[in-house]
């Protein structure tokens, strides 16, 4: 649950300027840095530090590189449950607080959080980060993979990475000292229904602290004329409870309703914890070749997107986040894709707010399935989906699950790695759908039980290169085979073109605006004769940084139909002629 400040919780914020320095020869830990180090320059938290260090090597520097921080306990704090959440940190974080070591978290973008209440002093505490993003094979996503044909990955970049975007490095997201009550709720599951003509949540909390028999937990649901307030007596630290709202307001891109449900933890007489969240009452189901929201068939348009801007990075921006929701509302986008990792808390919530459908994506990009590291590779990708279900099973907003984008399925064993992962998802929510984005197409079985069939296509670019007519007709038929195996929904994922901003040329040809605004509306085109396909998701809202290649101009992927700096293209304006009809 992402922290709150009210009458029971607070948190503090660590974001500033933190020392910061590389460990070129990877000795910091036997040097004792944990304890502290010297020797470090200023550096942005939240940010990468890829892009605001200035020296030569800097830029591809993916570590280990170490961060440290001083800070006083604040007042209010002593006393409580003290703990240290660090939104995202790429790629695995080493923490210390005072000299001890906390623990570690591999992974670049889930949130994860310490026990610090035993270490913390009055002042003069010192947190000390180290930070490994370096790419390699057992990692996820991986990098300088050893070549095989078989595994079929093509031009190398560098850095050596098995996806097109930047690797960026570092604190990420906002650091946070969270104080709890001892006595408090440590998760809650609301899980929408509609029944008739009533909403139903169904609310699970799960509490710490309370001696068993003596908690009670008070749920308040409000908006919209409903007042419902129901008590539940704890059962060793959780309770359950359905709450059922007549005549709901639906949550829905057109109506983006959200009640507000408050959980009150009470022992004896006395409430000692609140946490409040705001939910939305809606179902997302599969049925034949449709996708439905509420019972109604829905289409998605939309776009991949990634958290990138210059010099910040992938670090956490909040006005980025908001102008990013104002271009895709201009251009009559519903949708996007958390291409290809989980985004911040905040970015969903906002989603929640303006009524955007999401598909939530793991960092599973650019698997490959050779027996090295295998074993390694599927037990990182059960931890990610599991973190990412556990974070965001709230979100209205969120309709699916995508476990892996592209991964390079072409052994046998990928279909028994994905069935696992499959499971594990709808083990732990059986209410969204569940898929995967594929490059393989007709041959990516995991097809056969996954719920939503997404592809990723690039005729006409890739292939067919500058002849749109004939990328036109190879998508067709390849959507066609791809519906006649599997009959199941599709979502053309990804499509689109480079554009170099203001280049132009009539007739289009490659790279110029005129192209990628034609491709883009030939396909769109193609789709609306396809009574199977439910969605379109333009490869990208905005350019973005990858790393150096012969096919990356000024290392960046041009696909977006607006510049880097959020400037429209004319494939931009082309899309609000064609969305805003809809």
């Amino acid at each position: 649950m992402y922290p709150q400040n009210n009458a029971f919780r607070q948190y503090f914020d660590l974001s500033g300027f933190w020392d910061f320095r590389f460990d070129p020869d990877d000795q910091g830990q036997a040097a004792g840095w944990g304890e502290g180090f010297s020797g470090g320059q200023p550096l942005a938290v939240p940010a990468s530090w890829n892009d605001q260090l200035f020296g030569d090597s800097d830029r591809d520097n993916l570590g280990p590189a170490w961060y440290q921080t001083t800070f006083n306990l604040p007042w209010g704090f002593a006393g409580q449950k003290l703990a240290l959440r660090f939104g995202s940190v790429n790629y695995i974080a080493d923490v210390w607080l005072n000299g001890v070591s906390l623990g570690r978290h591999e992974g670049g973008h889930m949130a994860f959080t310490f026990d610090a209440t035993p270490l913390l002093a009055q002042s003069d505490n010192r947190l000390v980060v180290r930070v490994d993003g370096r790419l390699a094979p057992d990692r996820v996503p991986p990098g300088n993979i050893p070549p095989d044909p078989k595994d079929g990955f093509g031009t190398r970049s560098l850095p050596d990475a098995s996806f097109d975007f930047f690797p960026f490095c570092g604190i990420q997201r906002p650091v946070l000292l969270v104080a709890t009550p001892h006595e408090s709720i440590v998760d809650v599951t609301v899980i929408p229904d509609i029944q008739g003509d009533a909403g139903h949540l169904q609310v699970v909390v799960q509490t710490a602290g309370v001696a068993t028999g003596a908690g009670m937990v008070n749920l308040t649901l409000r908006g919209f004329g409903a007042d419902i307030q129901q008590l539940e007596k704890l059962a060793e630290g959780r309770a359950e409870a359905q709450l059922v709202v007549p005549q709901p307001a639906l949550w829905s891109p057109q109506h983006p309703n959200l009640y507000t449900l408050t959980v009150e933890l009470v022992a004896g007489d006395l409430v000692c914890d609140a946490y409040g969240l705001l939910v939305g009452i809606r179902t997302v189901a599969v049925e034949g070749n449709l996708l439905l929201l509420n019972g109604e068939p829905i289409y998605l348009r939309g776009f991949c997107r990634h958290e990138d801007f210059p010099v910040t990075g992938r670090g956490y921006l909040p006005p980025v986040i908001v102008r990013d929701y104002e271009l895709m509302k201009w251009v009559g986008a519903n949708s996007f894709r958390t291409t290809h990792y989980p985004y911040s808390e905040q970015t969903l919530d906002l989603a929640d707010r303006l009524g955007f459908l999401v598909i939530d994506e793991t960092q599973a990009v650019g698997l490959f399935f050779n027996e090295g590291g295998l074993e390694r590779r599927l037990e990182l990708c059960k931890q990610f989906t599991g973190e990412l279900i556990a974070r965001d099973k709230n979100h209205p907003s969120v309709i699916a699950w995508s476990l892996a984008n592209e991964p390079h399925s072409f052994r046998p064993v990928a279909r028994d790695f994905f069935r696992q992962l499959c499971d594990l998802a709808r083990s732990l929510d059986a209410t969204r759908p569940v898929t995967l984005v594929s490059m393989v197409g007709v041959g990516e079985e995991a097809f056969e039980f996954l719920d939503l069939v997404c592809l990723n296509r690039y005729f006409g670019w890739y292939t067919q290169s500058g002849d749109l007519e004939a990328g036109a007709q190879a998508l067709s038929a390849e959507l066609d085979l791809l519906y006649a195996r599997f009959k199941k929904p599709v979502i053309l994922s990804e499509f689109g073109a480079d554009a170099l901003p203001g280049h132009h040329a009539q007739p289009p040809e490659m790279f110029s605006e005129e192209y990628q605004a034609e491709m883009i509306e030939g396909y769109l085109q193609v789709l609306d004769n396809k009574p199977y396909v439910v969605g379109a998701h333009v490869w990208n809202l905005c350019d973005f940084k990858t790393g150096q290649a012969v096919h990356r101009m000024n290392a960046m992927n041009y696909k977006g139909v607006f510049t880097r700096d959020r400037r429209p293209k004319l494939a931009a304006h082309r899309l609000r002629e064609l969305w805003k009809r809809k």
